[in-house]
């Protein structure tokens, strides 16, 4: 703080300081406002004005949602799309909540294994476990027999979409239930069993209350995923149609934006109620952990630990079994007749599929996202939370920055069509580019980042900025020298989570591509569409590799970065 004393100035030079500042924080936050209303606001908005017009433009009301609701088909989607979800939440947040709580409350071993393991399908596409199951359960599956046995002819459509859906969403409702489930004061277990209370009774009565919000949380979260995923139904899904199918088939197949738009709007209505109930679930919380809280440390039970240990272990075998079978049918030579490992699906995968240049594009997606997406997002959230600006604009970058949580990708994608497709539009000249791409999926992932960004800004005391602005010190020279190097671990998280999300993405991009332009994740789905599904596997396996090491590299930034510019917490 010296250093800011040292530039600090007085007299009418402070003012006009001091007023310089206050116009370039105001000008800054009105260019990322500005960003926001024409790469997220713009684009939902002509996803509205498609859906009220007809194909030769004309405003027609409602006629497009009537024309739809008198759709059989259509309908038979929608309720397709519902009962999946509802079903895939029914079993996966309980089996998250379990792990959860083995990983939280048992003294089981290999806790940090278990729980790496468990985080694996977030650095794999949703493509992954839809093309696993085809191997394991497809007509040429390796346990078709045994799904045949249980009374289910085929893998493809509900119950491949069901499995499928599991794996992939189960690490996104067990980050929520572990964070949920540490949060507890260790004296109500203690006042529990003073007076002789049941494990069961504690469970219902201290466990259960504590951790309901989280449980909210992760089912309003699941519903949503799997309600807006396009992969896996793609994949596997055969003729069941749900409605992130239909809008790829509306508008790509038919070109039948009008009613593409009204199942984008019927995608988006799930995603806003969900947003909004969590929101007032999220007032309605209380602290769990007060002031005078004790940490709940796990007692050995032997038991009760070999049963989480158990547990814990088929789950994992599950997780390694879709990603292992995948592995080995993208180095098989001629699935099922020829099991000989070989090279070919990564030859081709990179060479005649042409996957090599749609990789090579997804790296530089990715790049671009971690890079000018962690720049964005944490500048937003510097101006809203560090220095001063007119009450509307701040009111209207907080609302524009968590809209981006109830906006699925496939919606997001299509707004992008109609808005930048459009010849009058001065942004049209983005279409197709690798930039549209990167800025789409910025927009898409913002939330979380900016969540992160404001969770770490919050974490530092007002003060440096009221010394500063006492002293009449620019915020730019507060941000360099103060903020940035204590919220630098942020940047890092932040970094990576746009990094990994951008190269598994699918349906924020499924739209917007061109042959040059082409990433990886849609390579494989085109693979797969062409009925090779060997190359389509090695495709994924790497992508899910290309995303650990990178995952890798960011956690030896992170130590390194917290080694230089977190000694502070260390002491002397």
């Amino acid at each position: 703080m010296a250093s800011l004393i040292a530039n600090g100035a007085s007299g009418p030079e402070v003012r006009l300081q001091a007023t310089l500042s206050d116009r370039v924080a105001w000008t800054a936050l009105g260019v990322v406002a500005l960003l926001l209303l024409a790469f997220l606001a713009a684009p939902l908005l002509a996803i509205l004005a498609q859906s009220v017009q007809s194909s030769e433009g004309r405003f027609v009301g409602l006629n497009n949602f009537v024309s739809y609701a008198k759709s059989p088909a259509l309908l038979q989607s929608l309720w397709n799309s519902f009962w999946v979800s509802a079903l895939v939440t029914v079993v996966a947040v309980p089996s998250a909540f379990a792990f959860a709580y083995a990983l939280t409350r048992s003294c089981m071993p290999a806790k940090p294994l278990f729980r790496g393991i468990s985080l694996i399908p977030l650095l794999a596409p949703t493509l992954l476990p839809a093309i696993s199951l085809i191997y394991w359960f497809g007509n040429q599956g390796v346990l078709k027999q045994v799904l045949v046995a249980l009374g289910i002819a085929e893998i493809y459509g509900a119950p491949g979409i069901v499995l499928a859906e599991i794996f992939a969403v189960f690490p996104h409702a067990l980050m929520i239930l572990v964070t949920a489930l540490t949060a507890a004061d260790a004296r109500l277990y203690e006042a529990a069993d003073a007076m002789g209370t049941s494990a069961l009774r504690k469970f219902m009565t201290i466990t259960l209350p504590g951790a309901k919000y989280g449980l909210i949380s992760a089912s309003l979260v699941v519903f949503t995923l799997v309600m807006t995923d396009f992969g896996v139904p793609k994949v596997i899904g055969g003729n069941f149609n749900v409605l992130a199918t239909d809008v790829f088939k509306l508008v790509i197949g038919q070109q039948d934006f009008q009613r593409g738009a009204v199942v984008a709007l019927l995608l988006l209505a799930p995603a806003v109620l969900t947003f909004a109930v969590d929101h007032l679930v999220q007032r309605k919380q209380m602290a769990m952990l007060s002031a005078r809280a004790v940490p709940l440390r796990p007692r050995r039970a032997p038991v009760f630990d070999a049963l989480m240990t158990g547990y814990c272990a088929v789950v994992a075998l599950l997780v390694l079994a879709v990603l292992g079978m995948t592995v080995f049918a993208s180095f098989a030579s001629f699935w099922p007749y020829n099991l000989a490992p070989s090279l070919q699906h990564y030859r081709m995968a990179l060479f005649d599929a042409e996957f090599g240049e749609g990789f090579a594009n997804s790296m530089t997606m990715a790049g671009g996202t971690a890079l000018f997406g962690t720049a964005l997002v944490f500048m937003g959230a510097y101006l809203l939370e560090k220095t001063p600006g007119p009450a509307p604009l701040r009111a209207g970058v907080r609302l524009l920055a968590m809209l981006p949580m109830a906006v699925p990708g496939l919606v997001l994608g299509l707004g992008y069509i109609f808005f930048f497709n459009e010849p009058a539009n001065p942004l049209n000249g983005l279409y197709h580019t690798m930039a549209l791409l990167t800025l789409c999926t910025i927009i898409h992932f913002y939330t979380t980042g900016h969540l992160t960004a404001v969770t770490a800004l919050k974490a530092m005391d007002a003060e440096f900025e009221s010394v500063s602005a006492s002293l009449k010190v620019p915020f730019w020279t507060t941000l360099r020298r103060v903020t940035l190097p204590i919220c630098t671990p942020a940047l890092v998280d932040i970094a990576r989570y746009f990094f990994v999300n951008a190269m598994t993405t699918v349906s924020a991009v499924v739209f917007l591509y061109s042959p040059e332009t082409k990433v990886a994740s849609i390579a494989i789905l085109n693979l797969d569409e062409a009925g090779e599904t060997g190359a389509a596997a090695a495709c994924a396996v790497m992508i899910v590799a290309a995303s650990a090491v990178a995952t890798s590299l960011f956690w030896l930034l992170s130590r390194l970065v917290e080694r230089r510019t977190q000694a502070w917490k260390r002491g002397t």
